[in-house]
C-alpha cells in the first residue's frame, strides 16, 4: 500500500500539468505558424530568394532601354617643335555624351519576355516554400498535442494500474486470491512506468522542435475541444481535386514556366541569325583653352551625331545551329518535366484524398472501439469482483482501452494533417487552411 500511495499521490497535479484544459499561455496554430513565418530560417531564405529573383528579372528589362554614358577625360600635352623653336603646353578637356535606343533586337525581346516568365516562377516556388512552413509547423504542433495525449493516457493506466495492484495485494492478505494475481499486476506496473519515460522523453523532444520551429521557448500548443467533429472533404470527388491542380500547383506553374522560358529561348538562339538595329546619337564638346599643337589660340569644338547602325551577322563558326539545337532540346525536356510533374501531382493528390478519408473511417472505427473497451473494462471489474474473472483479464482491459485512446487521439491528429496535405498535394493549400483547425481548439 506504501508503494502504490507514493505513485499515486502526484497523479492529479501531473495530469493537470499534462491534459485537461488548457494553459492560459497555449497557443493557436495560427499564432504558432505566425511565429514561424517570422523565425523559420528555410522560410526566410525562400523568401530573400523570392526577393532575389525579381531583381534578377528586372535586370532584363536593360535589353530594350536606351544605355547612355558620359565620357570626360581631361589631359595636359608638352608639344616641342626645333624647327621652328616651339615649345608649348596645352590643356585640351573633351567630353562625349552618347546614347543608343534598340530599335530591333528580337534576343533582347526574348530575354525581356523570359523575365516576367521568372518572376512567375518566383512567385511559385516562395507559395511551395509557404505551404511547406505550414504542413511543417502543423506536424511539430500536433506532434506536441499527442505527445502530451499519451503521456496523460500512459499516467492515467499507471494509476489504474497502480489500483489494480493494490486490490490484488489486499486480497491476497486476505486469502482470496492467490500470489499470481499480485505479480501480474506488478509485471504490468513496472512496465507502464517504463513507458512513462519514454512517453516523457518524447513529450521533451517534440517540444523542444516545436520551440526551434517557432523560435520560442516553452511553447503550449491548445488541445482539440472535444467531443469533435471533424470537417468533411469538399468536394467528395477525387478528380475534382486534381483538375484543381492543373493551375494552382507551385510545381506544375514553375514546370509551365519553365516550358515557356525554354520557347522563348529558342528565338533568342535563333536571333543569332538576324541582323540588330539600334538608334546613336552623340553629342561631344572639346575645350582647349591654351590652343593646341597648330596654333596659340584656344578653341572649342562642338559636334553632334545621329544615325542608325546596322549589324549584319555572317558566320558565327556554327555556333548558332549548334545553339539552336541545345535549345530544342532543352525545350522537349522541359515538356517532359511538365508531363512528369502533372502525373506526379495528380497521384499525390489521389493518395492524400483516399488517405482522408481512410482517416475518417478509422476515426470512427476508432470511437466505437472506445465504447466497447470501455463497456468490456467495467465488466471485467465486475467480473473480477464476483470471481468470474481473474487480474489479467481486467488488465488486458485496461492496457486495451487506454491504447484504443491514444489511437483515436492519433487518428483525429492524422485527420486534420490529411487534410492540410490534401490540400498542398493539389497546390491550393495557404494559412487561412489553418483558420478551421482553430475553430476545433479549446477556447
Amino acid at each position: 500500500m506504501i508503494q502504490t500511495a507514493k505513485f499515486l499521490l502526484p497523479m492529479g497535479l501531473l495530469l493537470a500539468a499534462v491534459g485537461g484544459a488548457a494553459p492560459l499561455r497555449a497557443q493557436t496554430l495560427v499564432e504558432v505558424f505566425e511565429s514561424a513565418r517570422a523565425f523559420d530560417a528555410g522560410y526566410q531564405s525562400a523568401r530573400l530568394q523570392y526577393d532575389a529573383n525579381l531583381a534578377r528579372a528586372e535586370q532584363a528589362r536593360a535589353g530594350v532601354l536606351p544605355p547612355a554614358g558620359l565620357v570626360v577625360s581631361p589631359s595636359r600635352t608638352r608639344f616641342e617643335n626645333t624647327t621652328p623653336q616651339i615649345e608649348r603646353s596645352f590643356s585640351s578637356y573633351p567630353a562625349t555624351l552618347s546614347a543608343a535606343q534598340p530599335l530591333y533586337r528580337p534576343a533582347n525581346r526574348a530575354t525581356y519576355a523570359q523575365s516576367f516568365k521568372q518572376i512567375d516562377q518566383a512567385a511559385a516556388q516562395l507559395e511551395a516554400a509557404e505551404q511547406d512552413l505550414i504542413l511543417r509547423t502543423s506536424q511539430a504542433y500536433f506532434d506536441v498535442l499527442a505527445a502530451q495525449d499519451t503521456l496523460t493516457f500512459v499516467r492515467a493506466q499507471k494509476a489504474a494500474v497502480a489500483e489494480q495492484l493494490a486490490s490484488a495485494r489486499r486480497n491476497f492478505e486476505v486469502g482470496t486470491s492467490t500470489i499470481t494475481d499480485t505479480r501480474e499486476a506488478q509485471a504490468r506496473y513496472d512496465l507502464v512506468l517504463a513507458q512513462e519515460i519514454t512517453a516523457e522523453n518524447d513529450l521533451r523532444v517534440r517540444k523542444i522542435a516545436l520551440d526551434q520551429l517557432v523560435g520560442k521557448a516553452q511553447t503550449e500548443p491548445r488541445g482539440l475541444a472535444l467531443p469533435l467533429t471533424l470537417p468533411a472533404v469538399v468536394p467528395l470527388d477525387v478528380e475534382a481535386w486534381v483538375m484543381q491542380s492543373e493551375n494552382r500547383h507551385p510545381s506544375i506553374r514553375q514546370a509551365v514556366s519553365n516550358v515557356e522560358i525554354a520557347e522563348l529561348e529558342i528565338e533568342k538562339a535563333e536571333a543569332g541569325h538576324k541582323p540588330t538595329l539600334d538608334a546613336v546619337a552623340s553629342y561631344n564638346i572639346t575645350r582647349n583653352p591654351s590652343g593646341t599643337a597648330t596654333t596659340a589660340v584656344g578653341n572649342r569644338f562642338n559636334s553632334a551625331n545621329i544615325g542608325l547602325q546596322l549589324n549584319l551577322p555572317l558566320f558565327a563558326g556554327f555556333a548558332t545551329q549548334n545553339r539552336i539545337r541545345e535549345t530544342l532540346s532543352l525545350r522537349d525536356k522541359s515538356r517532359s518535366d511538365l508531363e512528369g510533374a502533372r502525373r506526379s501531382v495528380a497521384q499525390n493528390t489521389r493518395t492524400a484524398f483516399f488517405g482522408v478519408l481512410s482517416g475518417q473511417g478509422q476515426v470512427a472505427a476508432l470511437e466505437a472501439a472506445e465504447r466497447s473497451s470501455q463497456s468490456a473494462l467495467d465488466a471485467n471489474r465486475l467480473g473480477y469482483q464476483v470471481g468470474v474473472r481473474i487480474n489479467i483479464d481486467v488488465l488486458n482491459s485496461q492496457s486495451q482501452l487506454f491504447q484504443t485512446k491514444r489511437d483515436l487521439a492519433q487518428a483525429r491528429y492524422n485527420v486534420l494533417l490529411g487534410n492540410l496535405r490534401l490540400r498542398q498535394a493539389n497546390g491550393t493549400l495557404v494559412s487561412g487552411d489553418l483558420l478551421q483547425i482553430n475553430s476545433l481548439l479549446v477556447p
